[in-house]
């Protein structure tokens, strides 16, 4: 499974946003430039990202994006939801009934125990956390 570049560039994005003081509206510009993100693109990714109430967005003169939540709640895996819907990792999983197999095939409750898995450490990565994570990462790298 490979998360698609919209959810990459999106985690990104809001990271970005997390890593400003609570509540600042940051220009879309900034992002862009920052993140290396077009404007088109961003908009596009942004999207999804406003409806799930993660991001927001004022317009006019002063407008921009900002977070809806505080970073420590909002993990890698709501925006991984907000960009691609619930994972799966495979048909079956989708819902019960969807295989013929499903409450005989061995495979079912691997996919499903390695589905829960990712989500649990998706989840367990909230913004808060990442951003401690990248200031270590820096701080390593510079000592």
């Amino acid at each position: 499974m490979i998360i698609t570049r919209a959810t990459e560039y999106a985690i990104r994005a809001v990271l970005y946003l997390a890593k400003q003081p609570e509540g600042q509206i940051v220009l879309k510009k900034n992002i862009c430039e920052t993140q290396e993100i077009t404007p088109a693109f961003l908009t596009k990714i942004f999207q999804p990202l406003i409806k799930a109430g993660i991001v927001a967005s004022r317009r006019g003169v002063g407008g921009g994006f900002f977070l809806s939540r505080a970073p420590s709640d909002i993990s890698v895996y709501d925006i991984y939801v907000a960009q691609e819907g619930e994972l799966h990792l495979n048909q079956c999983l989708i819902h019960k009934g969807h295989c013929d197999r499903d409450t005989t095939c061995p495979m079912h409750t691997a996919w499903a125990k390695a589905r829960n898995q990712m989500v649990e450490t998706l989840r367990g990565y909230d913004l808060s956390t990442l951003v401690k994570m990248e200031k270590q990462n820096i701080a390593q790298l510079t000592s």
